[in-house]
């Protein structure tokens, strides 16, 4: 369980952090930018399900958030599950992504053939649901570049899941936007 007695310790006030084995690291160090970049998201979700109504999809989103929080303990203490005792730490799985693939396929097959890309908008809901799967592309590009640099002590199956995550909110932001999405029209900006 985690207990936190205090709020401020004062231990990063020189630009270092601590990761979850102790390890000290400076705050902009790739690991910390990736579970930074994770934690963001997870307030991003939290943004979309202040503003969500179905109380399936609030379900979906809340477990998102519980899983991101799983994501960000597996990226804050380096190791991959093929090399600890199984349960020794907490790990995103291939059953947390395909559990998203399972939601993906479910949802998606709701939703009209789509013809164009689709812009960002057409409901509030929708377009926060956008901005996580924005922020979850970034996630993954820190991620991506985390595991180039330190592919050793990375777990790879949180790259698979970020990637599936986006699709899942790409489909959660068109349901949201129902009848009101916007499709993308070349040329139709302002020079036409």
């Amino acid at each position: 369980m985690v207990r936190l007695d205090k709020i401020y310790t004062r231990g990063g006030d020189a630009g270092l952090t601590s990761l979850g084995d102790g390890t000290r690291v400076p705050k902009h160090h790739a690991r910390i930018e990736t579970y930074g970049t994770v934690d963001e998201l997870g307030a991003v979700l939290g943004v979309c399900l202040a503003n969500e109504s179905d109380p399936a999809n609030a379900a979906r989103l809340t477990a998102l958030q519980h899983d991101l929080f799983d994501l960000g303990a597996d990226l804050c203490v380096p190791g991959r599950p093929e090399r600890e005792e199984p349960g020794a730490r907490l790990r995103i799985a291939a059953s947390n992504t395909a559990a998203l693939e399972a939601w993906i396929d479910e949802l998606n097959a709701e939703l009209g053939e789509l013809k164009s890309f689709v812009l960002c908008g057409g409901t509030l809901l929708s377009a926060n649901l956008h901005l996580a799967r924005t922020v979850c592309r970034r996630a993954e590009r820190c991620l991506l570049q985390l595991l180039e640099a330190d592919e050793d002590n990375t777990n790879p199956e949180g790259l698979r899941y970020l990637n599936r995550l986006s699709d899942l909110l790409f489909v959660l932001a068109r349901r949201a936007a129902g009848e009101h999405e916007i499709l993308w029209k070349p040329g139709g900006g302002t020079s036409s």
